[in-house]
């Protein structure tokens, strides 16, 4: 039998109904310090993660993971074509990497209405399109169906756009394009979303492919891009250098190189500002585990203190230091155990109602996020919980060699 482990069971269960000792007010201090230093930490890996999540999945939603163009394309919208085979779209999709493969058309234009005017990238779409994201933010109207010849050129418009031009549901609007000769064409809203993020909000409209390949006077193998979905986002850099060295040997019939690059590369100062605030949750976990394990470390020297006596009549009948030692290395862990419990229990419900409630809410225009986030991935709560504990009794260990220096002859005598 651990005769250690007995005698912590046996004073933390005692204690407990004895306001004097373990339950007094600084072992409660102690307890909701890692209390609340291990809710602090759950939440704010929640909410940066969700953050980080929610922000990346707007980027990705208007752009894909990687992007196939053209060597010869530029920073402008209006890019050079690229002329795609069935034979290069098969040996994509054969990928075990790749998820999903759509090609698209972009086209600058100005949207011209009686009141205002505003200038517009038209992204056109295929059948094969994947529409999740833009499903999920939908305001009005339904996503495009290309093909239906029902309706007439059909459009997705965001709702700042509609707002400036005071378009509605089912409304019509004329876009111009510069080329030579100048074209225009009569476009139908039968959508409206809104993803609050504004960069791509006041400039996307979505529409069939079809109608900006016949402005452009394109054949039906060409388009501006192909878009490219992974299974995995943690292998998006190893999947897009695979992809680039593989699609920079490839030609088309036109002679044009393929060009690979992945949503990282075209984005880098949103994803490098993603990534800074990864040092916000170390900053955090850091501060929480100092800031709880000296709270956690008076109360043990309390503990030691008030049970001094004990300690010197443990002595006496011939127990070694390391064996008492072991009586408060276990009692710390009954406590850190109980602050533990309760900092989940804040944490988890905390995230439960911003989750199903969203009561704290955010400026889309500087987060583009109308609420805060939250993310409940069970791996890292777990490993917070590991890290926390293991952290915790590392720190008990200096405050239990105070056992050491207390002899039984005075010890005894303590009260």
């Amino acid at each position: 039998m651990n005769a250690a482990l007995f005698i912590a069971k046996r004073i933390y269960r005692g204690d407990k109904k004895n306001d004097k000792r373990v339950s007094s007010p600084a072992i409660r201090i102690a307890i909701a310090g890692i209390a609340l230093g291990l809710a602090v930490m759950i939440v704010a890996v929640c909410i940066i993660v969700g953050f980080k999540k929610e922000v990346r999945a707007k980027v990705i939603g208007f752009g894909s993971h990687i992007q196939i163009t053209s060597f010869e394309s530029n920073a402008s919208y209006e890019q050079t074509p690229i002329a795609v085979s069935d034979t290069l779209l098969t040996q994509l999709k054969a990928n075990p990497a790749i998820s999903h493969v759509q090609e698209y058309i972009t086209k600058p234009g100005i949207i011209k209405t009686d009141e205002d005017f505003m200038g517009v990238v038209l992204k056109g779409v295929s059948e094969e399109y994947d529409w999740q994201f833009f499903r999920k933010n939908m305001l009005e109207g339904n996503v495009i169906e290309p093909g239906d010849t029902t309706t007439g050129n059909q459009t997705i418009i965001s709702r700042e756009i509609a707002n400036k031009l005071q378009l509605k549901l089912g409304d019509d609007f004329t876009c111009y394009f510069v080329q030579d000769p100048v074209r225009a064409r009569r476009f139908e809203v039968t959508g409206i979303y809104e993803t609050n993020f504004e960069n791509y909000d006041k400039l996307y409209i979505l529409t069939e492919k079809e109608v900006l390949a016949r402005l452009n006077d394109w054949d039906a193998d060409m388009v501006s891009g192909i878009e490219v979905l992974v299974k995995d986002y943690d292998k998006l850099d190893e999947t897009a250098q695979e992809l680039f060295f593989d699609m920079s040997s490839h030609e088309d019939r036109l002679g044009n190189a393929f060009y690979t690059r992945s949503i990282k590369d075209i984005n880098p100062m949103i994803f490098n500002w993603l990534d800074l605030l990864d040092m916000n949750v170390w900053v955090i976990i850091i501060l929480m585990l100092v800031i709880s394990g000296f709270t956690m470390i008076s109360g043990l020297l309390i503990i030691i203190l008030e049970r001094t006596n004990m300690i010197g009549i443990l002595k006496s009948m011939g127990a070694r230091d390391f064996s008492i030692r072991k009586v408060f290395l276990y009692l710390s862990a009954f406590l850190i155990g109980q602050g533990m419990l309760w900092g989940n229990m804040i944490a988890l419900l905390f995230c439960f109602i911003q989750d199903r409630w969203q009561l704290l809410k955010l400026d889309p225009a500087t987060y583009y996020l109308s609420a805060v986030p939250v993310d409940m991935n069970p791996l890292y709560i777990i490993l917070l919980n590991v890290g926390t504990l293991i952290a915790s009794l590392l720190m008990m260990i200096g405050p239990s060699y105070l056992v050491a220096r207390i002899t039984p002859a005075k010890s005894i005598q303590f009260e």
